[in-house]
């Protein structure tokens, strides 16, 4: 098992492209294996690429907006991901509020996760927690998710969806070919919490995950306390316990 940060959970000390590039050599020292961009501040692939394989860190995906999938931006981003080595590259969520809007992410997606597939790339779109909702609007049968998935691949945030009341070895193991890596996070009502400081089945979504080939798991807090590097430090405690 491999892990990873979505550097989302980092935010707090990043704010130029020399903030992003010291907090890759930070995300080292603790341990992980890659990371998940959340943003390059200004900072083109090659240099990004020079740094991961100095640090010998794998860019494991990134989440960039709908827009960079759409068939005009298509192409630069794909570029963008080959420069980084990267093998997924996704979306941390879109507006899906009404059938429309729902209809217009499940076409970009789908067609950029087409297309991505003839250079080995999957296109992935990251759940919270009402993808697991079947919507008032639907003119068509099925939860958000079922949709979505049927079109791209996804990342299962392994919080969003216990908080949705999912079961998530269940979840994980039966949709394993349409899953990417999983977002590993811990919470309590509805807030997210350092690993182990939560409610969050975790040992089922380890045992998952390993059930199922599942390489990566990618660490995320979106409220680290009382700052990122001290959160995802306690976590990454967690996981060399519990999850080699």
């Amino acid at each position: 098992m491999k892990f990873g940060v979505q550097l989302y959970s980092l935010r707090d000390h990043i704010k130029t492209g020399d903030d992003l590039l010291h907090i890759l050599e930070e995300v080292k020292k603790l341990g992980f294996d890659g990371v998940e961009f959340a943003g390059f501040f200004g900072l083109d692939a090659p240099t990004l690429k020079a740094k991961l394989d100095e640090l010998g860190l794998t860019c494991v995906g990134m989440h960039m907006g709908l827009g960079d999938f759409e068939a005009d931006k298509l192409e630069e981003t794909l570029a963008f991901v080959k420069t980084l080595g990267a093998k997924t590259a996704g979306i941390g969520g879109a507006d899906t509020k009404t059938e429309e809007a729902l209809e217009h992410v499940i076409d970009v997606m789908g067609k950029a996760d087409q297309r991505a597939a003839k250079d080995g790339i999957a296109v992935y779109f990251h759940n919270h927690t009402q993808e697991f909702q079947e919507p008032l609007f639907a003119t068509k049968p099925g939860t958000i998710f079922d949709r979505l998935k049927a079109a791209c691949h996804m990342q299962i945030d392994t919080y969003w969806s216990f908080h949705a009341g999912q079961d998530n070895y269940k979840l994980i193991t039966e949709n394993k070919d349409r899953i990417v890596h999983l977002h590993i996070k811990d919470g309590i009502d509805g807030t997210p919490k350092a690993l182990g400081e939560g409610n969050n089945d975790l040992a089922t979504v380890v045992k998952a995950a390993k059930d199922s080939g599942i390489e990566w798991l990618i660490l995320e807090n979106d409220d680290p306390v009382p700052d990122g590097l001290s959160d995802v430090a306690r976590s990454m405690k967690w996981l060399e316990a519990n999850a080699k």
